[in-house]
This record gives C-alpha cells, structure tokens and sequence, in this order.
C-alpha cells in the first residue's frame, strides 16, 4: 500500500512539473527567453544553478533525467531509514517489530550505497562520454 502511494506521488510530480518545464522554453537567439517561438528561434531551458538560460542537448537532457530519477530515489530510501527507525522505536519489545525495523534500515542503508555506487559511475561514464567527443 505505500508503495502505492510513493509511485502515486512520484507520477503526481512528474504531471505537474514537467509541463511547466517545457512551457517555460522560450528562444535563445536574443540572448533570453522570448514570448514566441519563431521560424529562426532556437529553443533554449533555464537553468536553474546559474539562473539563466541554454540551449538543450541530449547529454544535457540525459543527465538532468538521470540525476532527477537518482534523487528521487534517495529521497525514498531517506524516508524508508526514517520508517524503518520509526518502526523499530515504537516496537515496545516485540520481537518481529525490532527485527522489521532493523531489516528496513539494513536495506535502507544497502539501497543508498546502491545510489551513490549508480550515481557516481554515471558521472563517471557520462563525463568519459562527453569530454571524450569533443576532443576529436
């Protein structure tokens, strides 16, 4: 049943957010967004870590999926640590609610290493990948 809930979330922020994303596209070829998209218009994003606006490719587009889906998925590990603790303090003794507990958090933990290990050979990969095209 939470899992239900955490996809229904999870598809819930994808429906408002992506649309916004691509609305907020303008063109690039004055130097900022404009209201319309031209014939002669390249569309550009903004970006948001320098706050102003470029234009998109797919090691671009790739890369903020990639790192959008990872952070997702660390923030749901966080809260299953938080539940799994939760579950654990409030088990008043009983056997089966510690060791659910703990075996939440073991996993919790497992699934983070998992997600920096992921996060971190990507970065790798996709930094060979696009530092190695430009130098030929």
């Amino acid at each position: 049943m939470m899992i239900k809930k955490i996809l229904f979330l999870f598809f819930l922020l994808i429906i408002i957010f992506i649309p916004s994303y691509i609305v907020s596209a303008g063109c690039c070829n004055s130097g900022g967004p404009t209201a319309a998209l031209d014939e002669d218009c390249t569309p550009c994003i903004p970006n948001p870590l320098t706050g102003g606006y470029e234009k998109p490719d797919v090691n671009t587009i790739i890369g903020t999926a990639i790192n959008a889906v990872l952070g997702l998925v660390g923030s749901i590990a966080l809260v299953m640590f938080i539940y799994g603790g939760f579950v654990w303090m409030t088990a008043m003794g009983n056997k089966e609610s510690v060791t659910k507990g703990k075996d939440i958090i073991i996993w919790s933990v497992a699934g983070l290493a998992v997600i920096f290990l992921a996060y971190a050979v990507v970065n790798f990969v996709l930094g060979s990948v696009i530092g190695g095209m430009g130098t030929g």
